[in-house]
């Protein structure tokens, strides 16, 4: 249930023959995503569980479940960036209810992340998912 955004990158990354490449274009990712004004970079919208500084501010347009599910994001790390980037593009513009409905750790997979970050950064993206979870399914409610 990829987003023809999410597709793009899971494309580009079959391409990518070697993890330092694919990591590299994380980061590139991250460079381009639009920064978080400061002023939403506040304990509100702050991801607990990332060894990073992470900030995620959801965008929800409409109402109820078929409401659609939008966010802007940073952090003080590029590859957070990066990986912020990489979860902005497998959930913006999907309802709330088709938040709820992917299959995260699947699809994150298909990138090779799972075997290539850190403990401390994939409890911080495992966070991220979370936080973006909650947000639908109480924004849907």
């Amino acid at each position: 249930m990829a987003t023809p955004a999410f597709e793009d990158i899971a494309e580009t990354f079959e391409f990518l023959d070697d993890w330092e490449d694919r990591y590299r274009h994380v980061i590139e990712l991250g460079k381009a995503f639009p920064d978080l004004d400061p002023a939403f970079q506040v304990p509100a919208f702050k991801v607990d569980g990332c060894a990073s500084q992470v900030w995620l501010r959801p965008m929800i347009e409409g109402q109820g479940a078929a409401a659609r599910f939008d966010f802007q994001g940073t952090s003080d790390a590029m590859i957070v960036r990066g990986l912020i980037a990489v979860l902005h593009a497998l959930y913006a513009g999907l309802t709330l209810s088709e938040v709820g409905r992917v299959d995260a750790q699947a699809e994150l997979a298909r990138l090779g992340l799972n075997d290539h970050l850190s403990s401390q950064r994939s409890n911080g993206l495992r966070a991220m998912v979370q936080r973006i979870r909650e947000t639908a399914a109480t924004a849907a409610a």
